[in-house]
């Protein structure tokens, strides 16, 4: 049973697979790796663009704050120079020398464009281009009573365009303001550190997101052949699907490994092997099960069947699991014989049939019989009577089951029952007014097929334990149908049933009749149960017993 329904499973998922094998199939390989780029890259863009501004920010913050400290440093050192402070008139003497130093001094500064040294009357003593030298300066003079260290940088333009420029106040040794020290970075050359500190930062972003990139698509690639090509989301509803589906299944299923680790046990496989079913199979070891047959099957391998358990009546199946040529795992299925071939009995009203056309047989024989001996004794006239009568009869009991149920299976199993019943001694009587109906309310066939023969052969069977012979054996079935409701009723005159059983009567293998009985009342309850319907039940010790069932479409869905 499960090998076919998972042969049928599969046979439709195949179908499902092979329609959308060119296009489906490459959407799912695909669909995981690009989920990984794609949030990979956002992931990388937004980091690296965080990064990026923030370092640069702050790199531009400190290199702007570097390069003032690096400008003021210098002016002042020149404003403190003793060349100055001695000398700070705009006539002072050795200006050569003066230049000389000034130009050694730019020229081992990296950072610094153009000095610049103008007296307090506004003429340039000392310019780095020297052409300027002994020129009016005609910029903003600095304001230093805003500025009470002496010295400042501000963004300012000149005659080498914009600039970034530090003063320091010049003081003799009176301590007389002289003139002012300027030290100058052209803004030029500050955008182009810039732009080449921002083209390093691109750089390294640019590498990171490489590197980035192809990691994620090595993860995701061993992501991918990890789930076999399945999505993510997908793979997670076929797990919870392969569960539901194992765990709805009556037979036993385990899964284990090839260390003999279960990996996976249903309810049912642990209803099987346990009298106190344990909590959880998974993660232990397949010698807790405690069957030398079962352990030493399972942990052989190649496949098996039909292995006879000497722990129950439990047929095994075992099927290896196999991955890359390689057995990593097997699947045993657990069959309980007994109990799987009487659910299928009954379920599906089989055996109700063939005991019916079984009994219309032999009563048709033992009539056969009985016109062969009138024939061989030369009673023709008796004979074709008999014939006539047994006809009339018949024609007469069909038509009355016919005309009064819709259901050719349900009739099929009354007239069937009808033979029996004769045979038995027993009066079967249809009631007056029987009607059913499938257009009324509608119920399996399979269904009324279980529940009508189970309770006709209880009635049997009641009336045949009773030793005197001579009592009066009648059987009156009942079924009735209207739109959205349905009756059936079965009252016999057998020995009835004792009051102290009536609450048992329902129960699972409860049986007055031996070994191996007691599941045909609790089947016929279950299964009306689950169609909404009820079953009650009335019966008096030396009386007999009557049965209803009754189904209202108020409280079925339909």
């Amino acid at each position: 049973m499960v090998e076919y329904l998972m042969r049928k499973k599969s046979v439709r998922e195949g179908r499902k697979m092979n329609a959308q094998k060119s296009s489906g199939k490459r959407i799912s390989l695909m669909g995981i790796q690009k989920l990984f780029f794609r949030t990979q890259l956002v992931l990388i863009l937004s980091l690296a663009l965080i990064l990026g501004v923030a370092g640069t920010l702050i790199n531009i913050h400190f290199e702007t704050h570097k390069r003032d400290q690096n400008l003021q440093n210098v002016a002042e050192a020149i404003a403190q120079s003793p060349m100055l402070t001695g000398r700070g008139s705009a006539g002072m003497e050795d200006r050569e020398i003066f230049s000389e130093y000034l130009d050694t001094l730019r020229d081992t500064l990296d950072d610094i464009d153009v000095i610049s040294v103008v007296n307090k009357d506004a003429v340039r003593i000392y310019h780095s281009n020297h052409a300027l030298i002994g020129t009016e300066y005609d910029g903003n003079m600095p304001d230093f009573k805003s500025h009470t260290d002496g010295y400042y940088a501000v963004n300012e333009s000149g005659p080498s365009g914009s600039q970034r420029r530090a003063y320091a106040a010049v003081y003799n040794e009176s301590g007389e303001y002289v003139g002012v020290v300027m030290a100058i970075m052209l803004m030029k050359n500050i955008k182009t550190e810039t732009a080449q500190m921002l083209l390093i930062f691109l750089v390294i972003t640019v590498v990171a997101v490489l590197i980035e990139l192809i990691v994620a698509g090595k993860l995701s690639g061993k992501v991918k052949k990890s789930l076999m090509g399945y999505e993510p989301d997908v793979f997670t509803a076929m797990y919870k699907m392969r569960d539901n589906i194992l765990e709805t299944l009556a037979e036993g299923i385990l899964a284990f490994d090839t260390n003999g680790v279960i990996q996976f046990a249903n309810e049912s496989a642990i209803r099987m092997l346990f009298d106190h079913p344990m909590n959880n199979l998974v993660g232990q070891s397949v010698d807790v099960i405690g069957d030398e047959i079962l352990s030493r099957s399972i942990k052989s391998g190649g496949k098996e069947r039909n292995i006879n358990l000497t722990k129950a009546d439990i047929i095994l199946d075992r099927v290896p699991i196999r991955e890359d040529g390689g057995t990593v795992g097997a699947i045993a299925v657990l069959h309980n014989r007994a109990e799987y071939t009487k659910l299928m009995e009954e379920l599906s009203g089989t055996r109700y049939l063939v005991d019916s056309m079984r009994a219309n047989n032999h009563d048709f024989t033992n009539k056969l019989h009985v016109i062969l001996g009138l024939i061989q004794m030369g009673m023709y006239d008796d004979a074709s009577s008999y014939i006539q009568n047994i006809t009339m009869v018949q024609r007469e009991n069909i038509s009355k089951v016919m005309n009064a149920v819709g259901e050719p299976a349900v009739a099929a199993l009354l007239i069937g029952k009808i033979a029996r019943a004769s045979e038995l001694n027993v009066n079967f009587v249809l009631r007056e007014g029987c009607y059913y109906s499938p257009a009324d309310m509608h119920l399996p066939a399979e269904m009324l097929i279980t529940v009508i023969g189970n309770l006709l052969d209880n009635a049997f069977d009641a009336m045949n334990e009773s030793t005197d012979y001579k009592a009066h054996k009648e059987l009156m079935f009942g079924i009735y149908s209207k739109p959205g409701a349905v009756l059936i009723t079965v009252d016999d005159t057998g020995s009835g049933i004792k009051s102290e059983n009536m609450e048992f009567l329902f129960d699972n293998g409860f049986s007055t009749k031996g070994e191996g009985r007691g599941t045909g009342l609790c089947q016929v309850k279950s299964m009306v149960e689950n169609f909404d319907g009820k079953i009650t039940v009335e019966s008096q010790e030396g009386v007999g017993t009557s049965f209803s069932v009754s189904f209202t479409k108020e409280n079925k869905n339909v």
